[in-house]
C-alpha cells in the first residue's frame, strides 16, 4: 500500500513550490490559476498554503475548483467567468 502524500513544507528557496506561481502574482491569467488548483488536487500543497500564499480566500479558490469542474480550464478567463456562473445559475449548479 503506497504511504500517502503530505504536503511539503516550503524550505528558505521556496523549493516546495517549484512549478507554481510566484506568491507575488498579481495578474491571474487562466494557466496560474488551474496551477494552483492542481497543485492543492494533487497535494503538491494545501488549500491553506495555497490560499496564505496567493492571499486568496477559501471563496475564490473553491470558485476556480468549481469553475474548472463544471466548465474546464477556459471558464477561468476572467472575461467570462460572470457568463459561466450564469450559465450554472440557471441550470441549478453553484
Amino acid at each position: 500500500m503506497a504511504a500517502q502524500h503530505e504536503p511539503a513544507e516550503a524550505d528558505a528557496d521556496g523549493a516546495a513550490f517549484a512549478g507554481l506561481p510566484p506568491a507575488n502574482t498579481k495578474r491571474w491569467v487562466v494557466s496560474r490559476k488551474a496551477q494552483v488548483v492542481r497543485a492543492v488536487e494533487d497535494g503538491t500543497i494545501t488549500l491553506e498554503q495555497a490560499c496564505e500564499r496567493y492571499s486568496l480566500s477559501h471563496e475564490e479558490f473553491s470558485n476556480w475548483r468549481e469553475l474548472i469542474k463544471v466548465h474546464g480550464t477556459r471558464a477561468l478567463r476572467a472575461t467570462r467567468i460572470q457568463d459561466y456562473r450564469r450559465a450554472s445559475r440557471r441550470h441549478g449548479g453553484a
